[in-house]
């Protein structure tokens, strides 16, 4: 009987751990189906790829590198991988090849939008892969997914501009060479697109359209052999059509423009960087090929934080100011990037505040995403001669992903986030607002219809706060050519019940048809975010009704997002800071004085808020 007995004890327990194995392989396969989702890191000769830990297999060579998945599936070290159980739905998927065509149908699964917190810090040198983004893998998103027979009323999209030309140069070093005009037959290393030579042609028609004046004398193409700084960059223009492209793929079954859209329709805004320009314009020809040039205009933002006229707020420069001086005490406090620092300078010959101003991480990020070896010095002229290293790059790069998390610990900066994107949220909410009402049944559309996509062209010191403001805070840093999407939706009516006809005999009455309730989905990169952000909970969530309601989104941009600065309006969470209580209107005005502010406010971000400006 004893023998018996521990004989089922075995076989239950060897019966329940195959079942655990078997269940985690099923799910790891959904959710990592490539070697591009795991962490990995550079293996530059074949006896270190011998010497490395099983991996999941090896990536093609890169400029000299080969690649290694040396974290996530191995036997040690790294990071460990996330199994989540999937759902898969019967529904079309949008999957974009690294050529820029689309494939098939896939069940869908979803996963998990933020990174898990591990023992282990993420490293540094794959985070700034990933911020690369660079356009050559299968890329899968979410954008256009909604349950069965709801409508989608409108989508508004926020975009950073693509890869683009360093802002700064490291001192006695060559700057990248990089060739920033663009030419289809160019497919190594630099990517291209299907759509390229198209796009360039059609470009070339743009004085058909129309353009507010800042932006008139901006080219529309990348047009130099030797990149200028902050130039956009081939790269940047094929991020920006497979984006574009991903998008009209993952609409074009929901009828959101008709065939013969009205300007009214689309709205396009950008800063006034050529960066910016070009990036919306290969966005919006990857949305709306060979749209019509006489129906755009091109509209200007003066700020980054594209708050129009209403950029005027004394308290935001104050969070602003807290938050700079946090930036500053930790930056100071790390005795390792200070050692780096020193060796840097030495190694090229100059001040180490000379180095530290030259903000070496900008072009250092340019030589990493286009597979450029890092630059080197001869000796002499001050210095030991030598070149730069990845080690010294990974420092510099963990100092920011621990900035990051001290960012968001200390607080100030969502402050400042909230009342920098305020406008913008509030401008969105009113015209989701405006579509809602234009939809709702029995009403007469508006002639020439209402802004049903919306497109603005920003930077990553626009991106950022408005994720903070949102509430997604565990969001990864903005990589180029990153987005943010709303999508609003609305269900189908519903009918309550049975009344009597005039001929008493029952049957369904109009008068007890339900109008459809509207809804709202927040996407980041591809990914549905939502229920991550500040207005939509997971509590929120029902079986029944998988979205998030509009008045959710417009509750919170109009009273709730003021509660974290102790406020109930934009003007009071602005004035009462500074004790300054002189008249102020939410429209502001157009005048020279916001102008100013705007332009400070930008600065001051240029140099303190975030370490990859623009």
């Amino acid at each position: 009987m004893l023998a018996r007995n521990r004989f089922l004890f075995l076989v239950v327990v060897g019966g329940a751990v195959l079942a655990v194995l078997s269940f985690s392989l099923q799910f790891c396969k959904s959710t990592c189906p490539s070697p591009v989702q795991l962490s990995c890191a550079p293996i530059r000769t074949e006896d270190e790829v011998t010497k490395a830990p099983l991996c999941m297999g090896l990536w093609q060579s890169r400029s000299g590198e080969v690649w290694s998945v040396c974290r996530g599936l191995c036997l040690d070290g790294g990071l460990g991988v996330n199994l989540i159980p999937t759902s898969p739905m019967l529904e079309e998927q949008t999957v974009q090849d690294a050529d820029g065509g689309f494939r098939g149908l896939q069940a869908k699964s979803r996963k998990r939008v933020f990174p898990v917190h591990h023992n282990q810090e993420p490293d540094p040198v794959f985070e700034a892969y990933s911020y690369c983004n660079t356009p050559n893998r299968t890329e899968q998103a979410w954008e256009g997914h909604s349950p069965a027979d709801y409508k989608l009323l409108s989508v508004h999209v926020m975009i950073r501009h693509g890869d683009r030309y360093p802002l700064y140069a490291i001192p006695k070093t060559r700057r990248p060479s990089i060739d920033c005009t663009l030419s289809a037959s160019r497919y190594t290393p630099t990517p291209s697109h299907p759509l390229l030579t198209s796009f360039i042609n059609h470009m070339g028609q743009g004085t058909r359209g129309h353009w507010e004046a800042q932006l008139g004398s901006i080219s529309r193409l990348p047009n130099h052999s030797v990149c200028e700084m902050g130039q956009l960059t081939q790269t940047g223009v094929v991020q920006h059509l497979r984006n574009g492209q991903l998008l009209q793929r993952a609409y074009k079954h929901h009828s959101l423009l008709p065939s013969d859209w009205s300007p009214r329709q689309v709205w396009m805004e950008t800063t006034g960087k050529s960066r910016t320009l070009q990036s919306g314009l290969a966005f919006l020809y990857g949305f709306l090929p060979d749209f019509d040039w006489t129906k755009v205009t091109v509209h200007h933002q003066w700020s980054t934080l594209f708050c129009g006229s209403a950029c005027e707020c004394p308290a935001r420069s104050k969070y602003l100011e807290e938050e700079q001086r946090r930036q500053y005490r930790l930056r100071v406090a790390d005795s390792n990037l200070e050692r780096t620092y020193i060796d840097m300078a030495r190694t090229l010959g100059v001040l180490t505040r000379q180095l530290r101003a030259a903000n070496p991480i900008d072009s250092l990020l340019c030589h990493l995403c286009h597979g450029l070896s890092f630059p080197c010095v001869s000796s002499g002229d001050g210095g030991t001669g030598g070149c730069l290293t990845m080690a010294q790059f990974a420092v510099i790069r963990q100092q920011q992903l621990d900035d990051e998390v001290d960012r968001r610990r200390f607080g100030a900066y969502r402050k400042y986030a909230i009342l920098a994107m305020y406008p913008y949220l509030n401008r969105t909410a009113n015209k989701m607002e405006r579509v809602a009402r234009a939809n709702e049944e029995g009403r007469q559309p508006r002639l020439g219809g209402e802004e049903v996509f919306t497109l603005s062209s920003g930077h990553d010191v626009t991106i950022a706060p408005l994720l903070s403001a949102l509430g997604l805070a565990e969001a990864k840093f903005p990589r180029y050519a990153a987005r943010i999407v709303f999508e609003m939706w609305k269900s189908p009516p519903t009918t309550q019940g049975l009344a009597k006809n005039k001929a008493g005999k029952s049957g369904r009455s109009k008068s007890n048809r339900k109008d459809g309730e509207v809804f709202i989905r927040v996407l980041y990169n591809g990914e549905d975010v939502t229920f991550h952000t500040a207005f939509c909970h997971p509590s929120d969530r029902h079986t029944n009704q998988p979205l998030c309601p509009l008045r959710n989104f417009l509750t919170f941009v109009r009273k709730d997002i003021f509660s974290i600065v102790n406020a109930t309006s934009y003007k009071e969470a602005c004035y009462k800071l500074s004790g300054d209580q002189k008249a102020y209107s939410s429209e502001g005005g157009s005048s020279k004085k916001n102008f100013q502010n705007c332009t400070i406010y930008r600065d001051k971000q240029s140099s303190a808020i975030l370490p990859f400006w623009n």
